[in-house]
């Protein structure tokens, strides 16, 4: 039996591997903070109640939907790059790599928006 080899030098494989497992750990980061968002509110509650003093929070519910959609953006994130990766490897083994950015500008405008959407949640909760 034998092994297919693919065209693409050893060194592209493995970088796209490592660009993958990259993405990956992104994502891990962005769902981690999406769920400390969505226990932010909870956690001022209790270092209040432990502290004995009355600390106030606007509560408008938000932090719990930005939570939520960073953590989808995380889940994207890595369905997103899984689909990149495997395009990446495709194209090394058929010796037609093509770089593209559009993944990257995705990803870009998707965190942007998630941040301009917790800048303002937490702009109305300091006020």
């Amino acid at each position: 039996m034998s092994e297919k080899h693919s065209t693409g030098a050893p060194g592209d494989h493995l970088a796209n591997e490592r660009t993958f497992l990259a993405w990956i750990r992104t994502s891990i980061a962005v769902m981690g903070f999406g769920f400390v968002v969505v226990k932010f509110s909870l956690f001022i509650k209790q270092i209040s109640l432990a502290l004995g003093t009355k600390v106030s929070v606007h509560q408008t519910g938000d932090s719990r939907k930005i939570g939520i959609l960073l953590v989808a953006l995380g889940t994207i994130t890595i369905i997103l790059s899984f689909l990149r990766y495997q395009k990446t490897k495709y194209q090394l083994e058929k010796g037609l790599y093509y770089h593209s950015t559009m993944f990257i500008k995705a990803i870009t405008v998707m965190i942007f928006a998630a941040s301009i959407a917790l800048l303002i949640y937490l702009t109305n909760a300091i006020s």
